[in-house]
């Protein structure tokens, strides 16, 4: 039964927009939470707050990361690892062409 009252308000018809109410919504999207605006009987779309919007955005973005991570584990070989001295030996980089550089935090 929660479900079923929570698709009632939190659904708006798209006649509320035409009705010069988008001011009011957009007030409701930012005190409670998201809404699915309906034309003809059908979801048309979401309205979010931006910082839900971000919060959705970080919240995906970490699911592919994590997920490019798990796949790169699974044929994680700690015998083909080499060390940065050897790396920038191969490309040939030397500490003078770093020197200029700001050193880089990885997360």
């Amino acid at each position: 039964m929660a479900s079923v009252v929570s698709a009632i308000t939190n659904t708006i018809p798209i006649t509320q927009f035409n009705r010069g109410l988008a001011g009011k919504i957009f007030d409701d999207v930012k005190r409670n939470g998201a809404k699915v605006v309906m034309k003809n009987n059908t979801a048309e779309c979401v309205l979010l707050s931006p910082e839900e919007y971000v919060r959705l955005m970080d919240e995906v973005n970490n699911a592919r990361l994590l997920t490019i991570a798990t796949e790169r584990m699974v044929h994680y070989d700690p015998a083909t690892v080499i060390s940065e001295a050897e790396m920038n030996r191969r490309l040939g980089i030397t500490a003078e062409d770093l020197a200029d550089f700001d050193e880089v935090d990885i997360e």
